[in-house]
Parts: structure tokens; C-alpha cells; sequence
């Protein structure tokens, strides 16, 4: 089994798709208007507007109530990234912080609120895991 992509579902499709395509400077995919993805070499986040939830099933996801999940991208230099970010993500959780488990991470919110961690190893273990 794979794990094929995260999905977020949002009220406002065409800004949080900007907002991830800046962030990553990677250019999303669009099937249809209500369906964007942003594609990397490890995962794909996949960013889908409310009109999508009644197909799968009415009610089943909310947007901008998630407080549990942080999406995750691992980032050559994460300190010069957070200088390219300045200025665009209006709300920093931290600035690059060398966290215990060998990871330089830096957590910003998106504009629905979710999570986002941008990270680069540190460490030989740290480097490992992300190798995987």
C-alpha cells in the first residue's frame, strides 16, 4: 500500500492553491475547477473546494477546522526558505528551530489554518528518515 496524497478541502480553492504553489514554488495541476494538486517527488497534496465533499458524502469535511494533522515538506535550506516566506505567510508558529530529533523545522499556518512544517535534516539519523 502507498500512501497516494493529503487532501484538504477548502472554502476558497483558488487562494489556498496560490498560496501552496508560492509556498512550494510548485506549479499545481488542475482537473477541474473544484480540484487542484500539487505535486512532489514524495507525495501530493491534493486541495479540493467544498463542492466536492456532497460526492463522497454531505457533511463528512469542513474546511478550516483541522487541529490535528501538520503537512510536511522536506526543504534543502529551510532558513532560506523562511526568507523567501517572509512577507507572504502571515502566520508564523516559529521561526527555524533546530528541533531534538535532528530537524531545522519551521511551522507556519496556511490561510484555512492548517499546519505546515518546512524542515531540512540536521543529523545523519535525521537525514535517514527523510531518505525513505
Amino acid at each position: 500500500m502507498d500512501l497516494a496524497s493529503i487532501r484538504i478541502i477548502t472554502g476558497d480553492i483558488s487562494r489556498l492553491v496560490e498560496f501552496y504553489e508560492k509556498a512550494t514554488g510548485v506549479p499545481a495541476t488542475w482537473s477541474t475547477e473544484d480540484f487542484a494538486e500539487i505535486r512532489t517527488a514524495g507525495a501530493t497534496l491534493a486541495i479540493g473546494s467544498t463542492r466536492t465533499v456532497p460526492l463522497f458524502a454531505p457533511g463528512s469535511a469542513r474546511p478550516a477546522e483541522n487541529h490535528s494533522v501538520i503537512i510536511e515538506f522536506l526543504v534543502e535550506d529551510v532558513d532560506r526558505v523562511y526568507g523567501n516566506l517572509t512577507g507572504f505567510v502571515a502566520d508564523f508558529v516559529n521561526e527555524p528551530t533546530t528541533m531534538p530529533w535532528g530537524n531545522r523545522s519551521l511551522l507556519f499556518r496556511d490561510p484555512d489554518g492548517t499546519l505546515v512544517n518546512f524542515f531540512t535534516p540536521l543529523t545523519p539519523a535525521a537525514t535517514a528518515r527523510a531518505a525513505r
